[in-house]
């Protein structure tokens, strides 16, 4: 499965990276009922820090940002279930099929690939921060340098030596 497609799935609620029900139900091959009916038969396997249900507000947010939502889910009245990595882990064991298996590790693939692009990221603007930096000291010395050539007074006008 390609990356790409899984991490243009992945949103960030609550400061966790989740999945929508409905993005892995259809990943998975099943039903969105199907899936949450696994996940209820299961609640042990899924702290809130694995899975949690959208508040309307945060529903509302989801439904403006993904404006590749079907219609049916868009006015669902029962808000979405979110899975976070862990929680999307923890569905291979629920549910038990090969497909399931497969698509769990495209996903987990996915989530290490955007934590790498993440940490490089990171990286790139602690070294831009350096630069900014480096040259705003160097800028500040020439600045300095150049302010006190200016305010150096003119040398006083010496007669000249010599014939008129």
């Amino acid at each position: 499965m390609e990356l790409q497609i899984i991490q243009n799935k992945i949103y960030e609620v609550r400061g966790y990276r989740v999945m929508l029900d409905f993005h892995l139900a259809k990943l998975y091959g099943v039903q969105t009922k199907v899936l949450k009916q696994a996940v209820k038969r299961n609640l042990q396997r899924f702290p809130p820090d694995f899975m949690f249900e959208l508040s309307n507000e945060e529903m509302s947010e989801v439904v403006t940002i993904c404006d590749h939502l079907p219609e049916a889910l868009k006015f669902s009245y029962a808000n979405s279930m979110v899975f976070t990595e862990q929680g999307v882990a923890m569905l291979s064991s629920v549910l038990r099929s090969q497909k399931a298996i497969d698509v769990n590790i495209s996903i987990m693939r996915a989530f290490v690939a955007m934590r790498q692009m993440i940490i490089g990221y990171e990286e790139l603007k602690s070294r831009i921060e350096d630069l900014e930096r480096n040259t705003d000291t160097q800028f500040s010395e020439i600045y300095q340098a150049l302010t006190e050539l200016l305010s150096k007074p003119e040398p006083p006008k010496r007669n000249r030596i010599g014939y008129k």
